[in-house]
């Protein structure tokens, strides 16, 4: 999971006075939770540098935070009391940090999963073992819902990613669980890879009134979708975009931004963001995979940017003159929504087939990898759990 640092701008993720926090996918690191960042007397604001009349001291990551909410992307796990998390992502990842640790709080939610007398009624073991995850997920989700006051994001088993009908059955199962321990829906959000089928299903779940987090997401064209889908947040990989088109050619979105001389995460950011707001369209766009401090500076304005804590931490220790306009203004505004030039290929309605013939070599390749590592991770967590069956006392 990850910190997020407050900002003035609106948030479906968590409330406008609050920060997020998210799970990273590097086990066995536990997890990463959202802080809430000390009030600061000094704070951009509205396209202006910090200002202060008794001349505070005002960090990057001050003025950055005046624009975007800030996301780090770090793992914290026995820090409560220090940073007061605000909101949280419960993965597989998130599972096998805590299986992995001695002693931790979220042990018990986790044996309670396994003791679980519906799932140890099942036949078959990978039955079992899916139903032991699920129940795990939404133990673990709802001890962090009782102790952050933002959402809970809780990620669908990625294997379901070509399977409509299955995430929404899973989302259920989840929403389900989560009532029994007195979590409202309100406090959820449902982390599905954005496949044609994932799309398809946020649109559904949507309907209902349960917030969707579609990730994965490496084209316009998955993006366009999810918005017209009503998807809440959607999060795309701006430094793994740039990654791909290191080592690759042949991808025609990603060949024109560079055509351009513009970077290719960087510039689909810029795209989708500008069709949103186009549109006016309820989505958040969330930018993940940052690899420096000019991708943050080239994101202000965007709702989330996720950033590594190397990266706050270089911003957190660059003092500004809070009576300077440094440059802290938003690159990202709504108003670029009524000056982006879209073909009109790019404005269509987005179905199924035009999904899959606008979906480059880029997005299909990264979001296989994505989707494998999710796979694999669910898999290490049954295996795990094959293993410590039964917990004690069962």
């Amino acid at each position: 999971m990850a910190l997020s640092i407050y900002t003035p701008t609106s948030s479906s993720l968590v409330p406008p006075s609050i920060q997020e926090v998210r799970l990273t996918s590097r086990p066995p690191k536990p997890a990463t939770f959202s802080l809430r960042r000390p009030h600061l007397a000094a704070r951009a604001a509205a396209g202006n540098a910090p200002t202060s009349p008794v001349r505070e001291v005002v960090t990057e990551l001050d003025a950055v935070a005046g624009f975007s909410e800030i996301v780090p992307d770090t793992v914290v796990f026995d820090d409560f009391e220090r940073f007061a998390p605000t909101a949280a992502t419960v993965s597989s990842s998130l599972l096998l940090g805590i299986t992995g640790l001695p002693d931790t709080k979220f042990k018990s939610a986790i044996d309670t999963a396994l003791a679980d007398g519906e799932c140890n009624a099942l036949e078959k073991a990978e039955d079992r073992m899916s139903c032991y995850l699920t129940k795990a997920l939404a133990n673990v989700g709802a001890e962090l819902a009782h102790q952050v006051p933002g959402r809970v994001s809780t990620e669908i088993d990625a294997r379901l990613a070509y399977d409509t009908q299955g995430i929404i059955h899973r989302v259920h199962e989840l929403l389900n669980l989560y009532n029994q321990h007195d979590v409202s829906t309100d406090r959820l959000l449902f982390k599905i890879p954005a496949t044609w089928q994932g799309i398809e299903a946020s649109r559904l779940l949507e309907s209902e009134g349960i917030q969707t987090h579609l990730t994965f997401v490496y084209s316009f064209a998955q993006a366009a979708a999810a918005a017209q889908a009503g998807a809440s947040v959607v999060q795309m990989f701006v430094g793994r975009l740039r990654d791909w088109a290191r080592h690759h050619s042949g991808d025609p979105e990603i060949d024109e931004a560079l055509k351009n001389g513009e970077d290719a995460g960087l510039s689909l950011a810029k795209k989708v963001y500008a069709y949103i707001h186009r549109n006016g369209y309820k989505t958040k766009l969330m930018a993940a995979a940052i690899r420096n401090k000019q991708d943050v500076f080239s994101l202000l304005g965007i709702d989330y940017i996720i950033a590594p804590l190397k990266i706050l931490q270089s911003l957190e220790e660059s003092v500004t003159d809070p009576d300077v306009k440094y440059g802290y203004v938003p690159k990202l505004t709504p108003a670029i929504g009524k000056t982006y030039n879209f073909t009109e290929e790019e404005l269509v309605k987005w179905d199924q087939l035009s999904l899959s013939a606008a979906m480059g070599p880029a997005a299909e390749e990264l979001l296989a990898s994505g989707l494998e590592g999710y796979v694999n991770q669910a898999r290490r967590v049954e295996e795990l759990f094959g293993k410590i069956w039964p917990p004690p006392n069962v």
